[in-house]
């Protein structure tokens, strides 16, 4: 257990109380209508929509699981990855944010993502929106139960607090201001978030850099380990039970593997994910200003870049400076926090590994709101009650938070799992689902709602079936799930649709109108 805990606790203590304050800001204009509550009345800034998109993006994945890759097994998976990530931040926010802005307001104004496919499509009995509110609640609810563990093992790690309850006490603080201030509180904690975030990485790979003596002297140390800093080649720690061994105080690695371009392909593919992210595309939806699309754009692909390098770097550098500290790929995730706690002195720790918080929070509360806005804007108000008012409607989708968060900490508690692999599962299942579709949606006007209902369930399903059945066989099935789901997927929406009746009149307009306007 780390020794400088009261000063550490006090730095960490301070980003938790300004968090609970923000949330407390927002309970009164929380409480006013659907459209504040759940989009913030479309009233987010470049900032706020930029930093709100990349905070709720990358979550602790980005300050645990990426460093912990690279950490393990080397630059490749962890390279490819983060470049997959980046060109998908950039294409996301170029091609999608403007026209997806234009068209949810064009489209009677929808609230959430759901919703706006929907009234795209002219479901009249809603059928749509209940399918993807349905795939929300799943993979958000999973989703979530990352950011639970990412809280549980940082003070677990740091404090030698118990892990289940530290788990329970970041899912309350979460939930508090989320449940009381809606999308508007989500979005000014996620700006401090992201900005904490961005600090936090950088000060941990200036120190870092620095205190392993430069380049020449981290690529050094890392020369023994075959193919560690190979863009095309991954590590292969030698492992016996699952722990890297060591021989005269140097980690053991085996020959290393070639990574393949199939390998390529599938670390990649994480960029895929990004069309099909509500949590990411409700941002596009609450911009205040079209105009305001291109600076945030800029913001946020600057931010991403940042944050992707600075995390990649911090695994090799830790790794060159503390090469058998960690032993096991779960146990790498916290090359951060290791870190931090030899770097800096125990009250500016305590503010550096608050980026950890920051990064599981701000992505915390995105989710909860999305399975929020689901369970009681697209089922209850959309198909149950549709003469629900907004205050029925909004203590429905609290009361569905809080009852997420309970199946998020239930799933959190049930094992020690590592987070890249619980984050990647959920983010493929999303992806898959909504990202051929947001993208067929908005940019091709033959889409039909068969085609959309189709196009949805096969993605889903063949992440499911690929992860748990076809992977197994190896070989070139042996590629992240979300590439062939995204591909079926697509092909599956451009099927049905040359099958199926074109839109009406009435569509073609409006799709014309949404052209015209972003």
């Amino acid at each position: 257990m780390f020794t400088g805990n009261y000063q550490t606790l006090l730095g960490i203590g301070a980003y938790l109380i300004a968090m609970i304050i923000i949330g407390l800001h927002y309970v009164r204009r929380g409480k006013t209508s659907l459209g504040d509550y759940y989009l913030a009345n479309r009233g987010f800034g470049p900032w706020t929509a930029s930093m709100g998109a990349g905070a709720a993006d990358m979550s602790g994945w980005l300050l645990l699981g990426l460093p912990g890759v690279a950490y393990f097994t080397g630059m490749g998976e962890a390279f490819w990855t983060a470049l997959g990530l980046f060109i998908g931040t950039c294409v996301n926010w170029m091609v999608v944010a403007r026209r997806l802005r234009s068209y949810s307001i064009i489209a009677d104004n929808s609230i959430t993502l759901p919703e706006f496919l929907s009234r795209r499509f002219r479901d009249k009995n809603n059928f749509l929106s209940v399918i993807a509110a349905t795939i929300n609640l799943v993979f958000f609810s999973l989703y979530t139960s990352a950011q639970f563990i990412t809280f549980g093992k940082l003070f677990n790690y740091l404090f030698g607090a118990n892990m289940v309850a530290m788990i329970i006490v970041g899912a309350f603080i979460v939930v508090f201001y989320t449940l009381l201030g809606g999308l508007r509180a989500v979005g000014m904690t996620n700006l401090v978030q992201g900005l904490l975030m961005a600090f936090a990485l950088a000060m941990v790979l200036a120190f870092g850099y620095f205190h392993a003596g430069g380049i020449k002297n981290i690529a050094g140390n890392l020369r023994d380990f075959p193919r560690f800093t190979d863009f095309f080649g991954i590590a292969s720690p030698g492992t016996v039970g699952g722990l890297q061994i060591t021989s005269g105080g140097v980690p053991v690695f085996g020959p290393g593997t070639h990574y393949s371009f199939l390998n390529i392909e599938s670390a990649m593919a994480w960029g895929l994910g990004y069309f099909g992210m509500p949590h990411i595309l409700i941002r596009f939806m609450a911009v205040n200003k079209a105009s305001m699309i291109r600076p945030a754009r800029f913001i946020a692909i600057t931010w991403c870049f940042i944050v992707l390098a600075a995390a990649v770097s911090i695994g090799l550098i830790g790794r060159a400076l503390f090469p058998t500290t960690l032993n096991s790929s779960s146990s790498s995730e916290n090359i951060f926090i290791i870190l931090s706690m030899n770097l800096f002195p125990p009250l500016l720790t305590g503010v550096v590994i608050s980026g950890i918080l920051a990064a599981s929070m701000s992505s915390a509360d995105s989710y909860m709101l999305m399975v929020s806005s689901s369970l009681a804007l697209d089922i209850y108000k959309g198909v149950l009650k549709k003469e629900a008012s907004d205050n029925e409607v909004i203590w429905v989708g609290r009361i569905t938070m809080l009852l997420a968060t309970v199946f998020g900490v239930a799933v959190a508690v049930s094992g020690n799992q590592s987070i890249f692999q619980v984050v990647s599962y959920a983010w493929a299942g999303l992806g898959a689902a909504f990202g051929p579709l947001i993208l067929f949606s908005l940019f091709w006007k033959r889409t039909t709602l068969p085609a959309a209902v189709t196009g949805m369930i096969t993605g889903c399903v063949m992440v499911v079936l690929w992860k748990n059945v076809i992977a197994d066989f190896g070989g070139i099935f042996a590629v992240y799930e979300l590439l062939p789901a995204f591909i079926i997927s697509s092909l599956a929406i451009v099927f049905v649709s040359l099958l199926t009746k074109k839109p009406s009149e009435e569509i073609s307009k409006e799709f014309a109108e949404a052209v015209q306007g972003q």
